[in-house]
């Protein structure tokens, strides 16, 4: 059975790592920055190293092809190289790599594919410079409009229009990726689960569902060394009780409903004065519409005026649950089974590039530990053992789709 090269995949990694490299084993590269203009460049370098055709599209996605004997959709591999702000060294590059690895295995066997072979790196997935995550898969996708898109600012101001000219990688609406066989993608498990289960892959049936809400709390402000406890609207002290409430209620939903409070805003937020504004966000993930659903009419279901304070929530965005392909999930399942490695079958509570594609690609995800469960920081990490189990499964997928 044909493996990858391990020692090549850890040092195509450890390549990539320094290209924005912080001083505590993390990444910072930020879309079309220097630092991901300088990984693009050097991703490039190495797909055109085995011949592979490499372009790019209006959005500054890259594909690399290599071609196959017959003239069908090509199978597309892929994720994105850009981080987060103090991010980790595996994060979506991951993906990149091991397809990348996958392509260089086809090349040290000399096998010719029957049907080509793609790897995309999409533009801007983390959103970490420019607002939204997923930018560039949504607007192939047609889930964001392209227009508001270009328009997006970074903290400096910069366009996200501005930034991709500069790169010299904004190419041609023709170059969009459009149809394909199958779109794989691999991707560090950014959770604790595998890892707790000593499991070595995670293969990804879909994304879950979610929904944001933001509740608003007002109330009244005044002294607070000289307004009496009984005469105070105190809108803190009411959130404290309806956040209390909310996690009551939704912990009795169902043990694998996720849902955070994880943004609040006190104002004035003056330690000498009585609040009179309170606004935090609660986000709640599942697989199951019905799930959500509860969670809505829990939301919705607060009382208006509680305490001398008015209430209010506002949704302010929410998707449904994203299945993949179940065919190609059976396919990464018996490439697990082929190499003996331990799997689970499971959903993805983080958004990926995979669940706009979903819509337009017959597509699935596979997934590889992190160790306690870190991602979006410095600590994040993988072990090598696991990035090449995952390579491997990502092989044998894809060989059985060339058989297809």
């Amino acid at each position: 059975m044909i493996s990858c090269n391990k020692d090549r995949l850890r040092e195509t990694l450890e390549t990539f790592s320094r290209f924005g490299a912080t001083k505590n084993r993390g990444v910072t590269r930020l879309s079309l920055s220097k630092e991901d203009i300088a990984a693009r460049n050097y991703f490039c370098d190495c797909c055109q190293e085995l011949g592979m055709d490499v372009y790019y599209d209006d959005m500054g996605n890259i594909y690399s092809v290599l071609p196959g004997k017959r003239d069908v959709p090509p199978i597309v591999m892929g994720s994105h190289l850009d981080s987060v702000e103090k991010g980790g060294r595996f994060d979506g590059v991951l993906g990149v790599l091991c397809a990348l690895e996958v392509v260089r295995i086809f090349h040290d066997y000399k096998i010719e594919p029957e049907i080509p072979l793609m790897i995309v790196n999409f533009t801007n997935e983390e959103g970490a410079r420019f607002d939204p995550a997923m930018m560039s898969s949504g607007v192939l996708t047609n889930k964001f409009d392209k227009n508001k898109m270009l328009q997006s600012r970074d903290k400096d101001g910069v366009t996200f229009e501005s930034a991709l000219k500069e790169s010299g990688y904004e190419g041609r609406i023709e170059n969009r990726l459009k149809e394909a066989s199958a779109y794989l993608e691999l991707h560090i498990e950014q959770g604790p689960v595998l890892e707790s289960k000593q499991i070595d892959i995670g293969v990804v049936e879909g994304v879950l569902g979610m929904v944001c809400y933001e509740i608003t709390i007002m109330g009244e402000s005044n002294h607070a060394g000289t307004t009496p406890m009984s005469m105070r609207k105190d809108p803190l002290f009411l959130a404290a009780s309806v956040i209390s409430n909310l996690r009551k209620s939704l912990g009795e939903i169902d043990e694998d409903l996720v849902y955070t409070m994880g943004r609040v805003i006190v104002s004035p937020n003056i330690h000498t004065v009585i609040p009179n504004k309170v606004v935090f966000t609660l986000e709640a993930r599942h697989q199951s519409s019905e799930i959500v659903k509860q969670v809505e009419d829990i939301i919705r279901s607060l009382p208006k005026e509680s305490e001398g304070c008015t209430i209010q929530s506002e949704k302010l965005w929410g998707r449904d649950t994203v299945v993949f392909n179940s065919t190609i999930c059976d396919q990464v399942k018996s490439s697990c089974e082929k190499h003996h490695y331990s799997y689970q079958r499971m959903y993805s509570g983080a958004g990926h590039d995979a669940q706009f594609i979903a819509s337009i690609i017959p597509s699935a995800m596979i997934f590889v530990p992190s160790v306690n469960g870190k991602s979006h920081c410095e600590e994040e990490e993988t072990s090598y053992e696991d990035c090449v189990k995952g390579a491997n499964v990502l092989l044998g997928t894809v060989l059985a789709l060339q058989e297809k």
